[in-house]
Parts: structure tokens; sequence; C-alpha cells
């Protein structure tokens, strides 16, 4: 019994001291604010989240066998007529006017292709008569459709801007003003996955003290959700948390969760969000690592959900900015400039059946439990397993439970950061290329809306139309070549009494040229008109204005080629099952080195050489329409390079060029982020080897520690023994990140490998 009773004295001694050193390390505020608590078994832990309240989220299985389908497809819709039969309620006029909207951009579409295939077909020599000719046609329609749909698009969303609000806009339910209904809770979750650390939290803390301003604290909670399993970046986002919440006084509001079993990636975290705490609040906010929104744009988008019961998702239109190199400014210019136009027709079309990009837009959370759990995609292979691009899915479902998603176009305050070069977003666009073409499995799920299914059908356009296209120039080129090695075929018909000749029309070629280009560059051009109509004070006036969409347009073209290129990789890759690397895009200006660039764009511009060289033995006439190809793939290297170089990117903001209003006129929670920013990373920020020797470090750690198994069992008691013997006799440094993240995980082995690097050094001083 005194053997016991001194045991558990002396673990009681340990533990006290051990709060002693998170108080004084770490500040009063832990102890004064409850954060320090007891487990079971009386050792120290911090309490990062509140308690959990358990909520049922099962996903259903997916029918993809396309017989099942269709059969319970029939079956859905006899059950259906015969419910409307019932009782047909009186469809909102939203629903009416999108398909009568759908229906005039159908039609447009259809009519410019044929049009502008019957101009390809009188360009052809032979007017579509060979099937090498034939399949160029096909091509060339499905292309110019693709094309068509984004010009109508853009124009609908410059005639949108330039009238005002959309009257079945979201925004337009709810007067300006109106406050959020003192019953609503709503969650504000961040997940995180091996991020930078200090760019996390400098944002997050913005977005936390805009949230303050509005006098709505109260009636949000923050979640940051993490999925790291790199050693470094969870000791540094445990302190990162502390500091946080005594910056800005929020403990008991602002809450830390780090997954130890990590399944379904993003989705999966948010799904165990919804879990353990969904139920607790009406709505929950995604953000991304990298987004930034103002308490009134949040407020705003809580206000308008409170209005409409019937909405499931309204998506915010984020504004890219914070990055500085070359690249990363472009693409921001762009996308401020163009953007706008391409959400606002999105929404014009779609309404209430529109994207969900997966942040940045608020959620109800009652429906999205009970309708939106993902389950994995049946089957072997690339295609099958867990679902990558989850935001169109969850989406589709949402619709599919007769709640709408709606795009904010109008709401500003939303942010977020684009990959630095052309190679990191060249990475994340593999991953989403993979997502979108295992997406489309579900293209004839039973009950998907048709706009949901046509965003799965755009989804899978948006990268293969790069082969598309790439396969269009090889079959032209293969042309040419047939042409100019062959003797002319005058009777290509079986019974042909007359002779046909091949004919060239260059006139219609250039016609046909012409109007491709308007419908490429004239939304380029509007944008560029609306800016001006609305003040181009923000973009360092009229004339620079212009001068950065040339320049942009240069730029795009000579990108086009290169990311054609890669598409056609990615999309190969994907039908023969390679594997797609799973990483956090880079949220630092990274530039790339000129040994990367020569390994990544190596083939493309040999490519390039062997095109150039083989158009011009066949028909130097024919280089001209194929300079603004070569001339990309030649400039790989240096463009992918030089367009990463951040002292480029701040040389043009000097000059004027591609500059945004969020960069000359930043907003307060952009300027917030910024220099918390410079703060967090002017700070050295600690990593695995100080959670091991640092007292404090240790001590912040072993709270942190999840692993809190009894003691006694003898399996656990060897394993913690075997891990801590050979983290002492081989050395930390040398250990797997695997047990790394096991020994983090353990506040006891965490304590006794502490106590075997530090104690020798400290009788050592002592002597």
């Amino acid at each position: 019994m005194s053997a016991t009773i001194d045991e558990g004295a002396m673990r009681d001694g340990e533990a006290t001291a051990l709060e002693r050193t998170l108080v004084q390390a770490y500040g009063p505020e832990l102890d004064e604010y409850g954060v320090i608590r007891r487990d079971e078994a009386g050792r120290v832990c911090v309490q990062t989240a509140p308690a959990i309240r358990r909520t049922s989220m099962v996903p259903e299985p997916w029918v993809t066998n396309p017989f099942v389908r269709g059969w319970r497809r029939v079956r859905g819709k006899m059950h259906q007529r015969r419910a409307e039969r019932l009782a047909r309620p009186p469809e909102p006029r939203w629903k009416v006017a999108g398909r009568l909207r759908r229906l005039v951009l159908l039609v447009a579409v259809l009519a410019q292709t044929a049009v502008a295939t019957w101009y390809m077909k009188a360009v052809l020599p032979y007017q579509g008569g060979q099937i090498l000719e034939i399949a160029i046609l096909l091509l060339f329609a499905l292309l110019f459709c693709w094309v068509s749909a984004g010009f109508w698009t853009a124009l609908m969303g410059f005639l949108q801007l330039l009238i005002g609000r959309d009257r079945y806009s979201i925004s337009a339910t709810v007067a300006e003003g109106v406050p959020i209904s003192p019953k609503t809770r709503t969650a504000i979750v961040m997940p995180i996955c091996n991020e930078d650390v200090g760019r996390v939290f400098a944002g997050l803390r913005a977005t936390y003290e805009s949230v303050e301003r509005t006098g709505d604290l109260d009636k949000f909670d923050f979640f940051i959700l993490s999925d790291s399993y790199k050693p470094d970046h969870c000791v540094q986002e445990q302190r990162a948390w502390v500091e946080l919440c005594k910056a800005v006084k929020g403990f008991g509001r602002i809450h830390y969760r780090r997954r130890r079993r990590r399944v379904k990636r993003k989705s999966g975290n948010i799904d165990d969000f919804c879990r353990r705490w969904g139920g607790e609040y009406d709505y929950m906010v995604v953000l991304d690592a990298d987004s930034v929104m103002s308490g009134e744009c949040l407020k705003r988008l809580v206000v308008l959900m409170d209005a409409n019961p019937e909405a499931g998702i309204i998506q915010s239109a984020p504004r890219a900015s914070g990055m500085d190199s070359l690249y990363a400014r472009v693409q921001q210019f762009a996308t401020r400039v163009y953007g706008p136009l391409f959400t606002a027709g999105l929404h014009f079309w779609q309404l209430g059946e529109s994207h969900y990009w997966g942040h940045n837009a608020i959620i109800r959370l009652e429906p999205f439990i009970q309708h939106c759990a993902l389950a994995p995609l049946p089957g072997k292979g690339s295609f099958a397993g867990a679902i990558l691009s989850h935001d169109f899915v969850e989406a589709a479902l949402m619709r599919r439970a007769g709640y709408g998603v709606w795009i904010a176009y109008d709401l500003p305050g939303s942010y977020e950061e684009l990959p630095p070069n052309l190679l990191d977003e060249l990475q994340r666009d593999q991953r989403w290329c993979q997502g979108n073409l295992m997406n489309f499995r579900l293209f004839l799920i039973n009950g998907l809306h048709p706009v949901h299914r046509a965003v799965f059908l755009t989804g899978v356009m948006s990268y293969l139309s790069a082969p598309l296209w790439f396969l269009f120039l090889a079959l032209s080129t293969a042309l040419l070549a047939v042409h100019t090695l062959t003797e002319p075929q005058y009777f290509v018909t079986p019974h042909q009494l007359f002779p046909i000749w091949p004919q060239w029309h260059p006139e219609e070629a250039i016609a046909l040229f012409s109007t491709t280009a308007l419908l490429l560059f004239l939304p380029k051009i509007l944008s560029v008109l609306l800016a001006g109509v609305k003040g181009a004070q923000g973009y360092r006036g009229g004339g620079k204005l212009l001068w950065s969409m040339l320049l942009e347009v240069l730029f795009s073209m000579l990108l086009a080629p290169i990311r054609m290129l890669f598409h056609t990789r990615f999309v190969v890759a994907a039908f023969l099952g390679w594997k797609v690397q799973w990483k956090s895009p880079s949220r630092a200006n990274n530039e790339t080195p000129w040994g990367e660039a020569f390994k990544r764009h190596g083939l493309q511009t040999l490519l390039g050489i062997c095109w150039g060289l083989l158009v011009a033995w066949l028909n130097p006439n024919f280089l001209w329409w194929m300079i603004p190809i070569l001339a990309s793939l030649l400039l790989a290297i240096p463009l992918s390079v030089l367009s990463s170089r951040v002292s480029l990117g701040q040389g043009a903001f000097e000059d004027g060029l591609f500059c945004i209003p969020e960069e000359t006129s930043p907003p307060r929670e952009l300027q917030d982020t910024e220099r918390y920013n410079e703060e967090n990373q002017a700070r050295p920020a600690p990593g695995f080897m100080d959670a091991l020797v640092d007292p404090a470090v240790n001590a912040l750690a072993r709270a942190f520690a999840t692993g809190r198994h009894l003691a006694g069992h003898p399996l656990i008691e060897a394993a913690r023994a075997r891990l801590a013997r050979e983290a002492i006799e081989t050395g930390p440094d040398h250990l797997a990140d695997p047990q790394r993240m096991r020994l983090l995980d353990d506040p006891e082995v965490l304590e006794r490998v502490h106590l075997a690097l530090v104690q020798p050094a400290q009788q050592a001083r002592a002597a």
C-alpha cells in the first residue's frame, strides 16, 4: 500500500512540476483559462478542443454499375412521378429562369460551333472527305464548343456586372446591415497538412480579429484541423496555437486537433469534425490554409444562410493576393481582372445549382452531415478509392438532397493565394486532373441534377481538352505530311463520277482563326473595359492596366502549349494508373532552379525542335501557323525559371504592371496577415529535437500527446520501452518520421527520452 501511495505521490509531483513548467514557459493564461487538465492517469494534458458530442455521418455506397444505375434511375423516376402527381409544390422562380437561361446557352454554343465547323470544313483540302479530315473536324468541334461555352459565360458575366446585381442572386435576398440571428452558431474550420505554420496562423489571426471587430465573435468558433505527419510541423503547430490563443485571448474559442489516423485526406478531416462537433453548430465555413476572410464577409454569409433555409452551400468568390514572384503576379492579375466575369457568368447560367470550390464557403451542417459523406469509389485502379476532388461531389449531393448551391459572386472580403511558379501550379493540377477524372464515374448516379452532371463533364473537359488539342495539332501535321509526301487523290469515294480537286482556302482559314481568337481574347478586353468603367486606380491607372493585359495575353499564349503537354501527360498517367503525389502546395515564393526546369521541360523543348524541323521540311509556309506553339516549347525552360523570380515580380510591381487593388490599397485583413507572418517567420521555430531536449518544448509536447494509454499492459509497456531504447541508443535524429510521430504521440516515451538526453548533461554541469 505504501509503495502505491509513494508511486502516486511521485506521479503527482511530476505532474505538478510539468504544470509549473508550462505556466512559466507559456504564461499564466494556460492556468487561468483552464487549459491545463489531468487525464485519467493523473498526467498533465492541455484542453485544445471542446468535449466531443458524437453525430452520425454515414456515407452512401456508390453504385457505379451502369445497368444497376439505369434500372434504379428508371425506378426512381417512376416513384418521383407518383409523388409529383400527389403533391407538386410551385417551383421557385429562379429554377424556371435557370432552365431558360441554360437552354439559351446550349443553343448559342451549338449554333456557334456548327458555323465554325462548317468554315473549318471549307478550309480542309478535301472539305472533310477523308478519314483524317473527319477526325480533325470532330476534334475541332469539341474544342470550339469548349471555347464557345467560356465565351458566352464571360459575356453574360460582363453584362451582369455592368448592369448590376442579378435579381436572382443570393445576395439580393437580404438587405445590407441585417444582423445575425442570436441563436446561430457557426464553426470556422481550417484543415491543414504540413503547411507553413507561420503563414497559416497569421491568416487565421487576421480573420479572427476581423470577426472580433464586427461584434459577433460570440457566434463563431474556430477549429484548426491538422493532418500533419511531419514531426517538425507538429511541434510548431503546438506552440503556434498557444501563442495565437494568448495573443487574441482565444482560449475556448480557437480549437486545435491533430488526427493520428489520417483517412480520406481533407474530406476525411472535415467529416471527422462533423462527427465530433458538427451537431453543435448550424453552419460551417471551410477555409484553406492560405485563406483569409473579413469579418463582414463571414457575417454576411451567415445572414444569407439564415434568410435562405433552402440554401445548402454559399460559395464566396476568393480574390488572389499575397505572392511576389512574376508568375504569381501575372496569375493574380488575371484572376482579379478576368475572374469576376467568369464567376458572375457561372452564376448567371447556374443560379442555385452552382459550383463549390472547397474553401471560403459556408455550408449548412445538418444536410451536409446527412447527405454529403463520401464513400470511396469501388473497384481497383487509379479511378477507385477515396475521392480526391470532393468539393464538386459534395455540391452535387447537397443539390440532390434538395438544397441550393450558390455563388455569392458580388460578396467582397474573401482572399486566397496562388502557387508561386509554373511547376508548383502543375503539381496541383495533376491532383485536380486525377480527381476530376475520378468524379466522372459518378456522372450517371441516380438523382443528380443535370447541371451538376454538366459540372462533372466540364471538370473532365478542363483537362481532357489538352490531349484533344494536342491530337488536333498532331493530326493537322499528319494531314500536311500526307498532302506533301503523297500523290493527290481525286476520287475519294466509290463510284465517284467527277474528281475532287484539293483546294486550300487561306482567306477562310484566316477568318476562322480570327473568329477563334476573338472568342478567346474578347472576354479579356471586356474585363479591362469593365475595370476602367468602375475605376482603374487600383491597377495604377488605365494605361498600366492595358499594358498589363497585353503582357498577360502574351504570357498566357506562351504558357498554353506548355500546359497542354503537361495536362496531356497527366491524363495519360491517370489512365495508365500512375500514382499521384499528394503534397500540400507551396505557400512561399519558391523560385524554380535551372536544373529542375531542364529536368521538367527538357523533353518539351526537344519536341518543339523536332516538330519545327519536321514542319519546315514539309512546308516552310506552315511554320507561320505553328509559331505560337513552337515558340512556347522552345522557350519553356527560361520561361519557367524567369517567371518564378521574385525580383522580376517586385520590379513589375514597382513599374505599375500586374497591380491589383488588394496590393495597391490592401484591406486590413491582408495587411495584418502580412505583418503577423513576418513576425512569425522572424522567430526561430521549434522542431522535433527541441521537443526532446528543450524542457519548455518538451513539456508542451507531452501535454499535447494524445496516445494516453494506461500503464500496466505488458504489450504497451514493451512497445514504449522498445521505442524509447531505440531513440536513446541510435539517436532521435536517426529515427524515421513514423517513429518520431509515435514518440510525439506518447507522453510517457517523451518523458523517458527527454530525461535520458538531458540528465547526463545536467549531471556533468553539476560535477
